[in-house]
């Protein structure tokens, strides 16, 4: 299964995907391209580095969130994408979009939704008082964060805790949940039930 992974930062998570595909940890699936909203971010670097196509397509060049949308649809079924991971890709997406790879359009996220969504989640997690938080993997859908959820990992929330260092630990979850979890759809384990998804073993 060719799988797009969409970035815009440095590509973390990016890194553990490419990591666990050069380890055969990604089963089936391969990354057939990186795909980013912004010119000469780290993540394009680690793709390159490990041998995988790269694309560009800055935001600001479209007249609307729809045609942007279009030119990623068009970009990704250019390189045959069949499954795309969101990797720290900073742009919401449109119907357009997701109805183009309906039920294929994975992301994760640094907090056990439905818990803290949207941005600087570590940080609504300090301030909120949370003893536990983590990461999700889920499907996207047209909402902030509402998708059905695929996998989650729970990070203890420590006293001595700021955001930088719970930021940290989380990412050791999200590296080892976020390629877990591609193998498991592109085995074709992953069943959605409604809002439910059940993933054989």
């Amino acid at each position: 299964m060719k799988v797009g992974v969409l970035v815009s930062g440095s590509g973390t998570n990016l890194q553990a995907i490419l990591d666990a595909q050069r380890a055969g940890g990604l089963g089936p699936a391969r990354v057939a391209v990186v795909l980013s909203n912004v010119a000469g971010v780290r993540a394009l670097e680690r793709a390159k580095a490990a041998a995988v196509a790269t694309e560009v397509l800055p935001h600001k060049g479209y007249a609307s969130r729809q045609a942007f949308d279009e030119a990623l649809v068009a970009t990704l079924r250019r390189h045959d994408v069949e499954l795309v991971a969101l990797a720290g890709f900073m742009r919401l997406l449109t119907p357009t979009f997701l109805g183009a790879f309906p039920g294929r359009v994975m992301n994760i996220h640094p907090a056990l939704l439905p818990a803290f969504p949207g941005v600087h989640s570590q940080k609504q997690a300090l301030d909120y008082g949370a003893r536990v938080t983590g990461c999700t993997v889920h499907f996207v859908d047209d909402g902030c964060d509402t998708g059905p959820i695929i996998a989650q990992a729970a990070v203890p929330v420590l006293d001595d805790d700021d955001v930088a260092t719970l930021t940290a630990r989380i990412l050791v979850e999200e590296h080892r949940l976020y390629p877990a979890a591609i193998r498991a759809v592109a085995e074709g384990r992953v069943r959605s039930e409604g809002r439910r998804v059940k993933i054989a073993p």
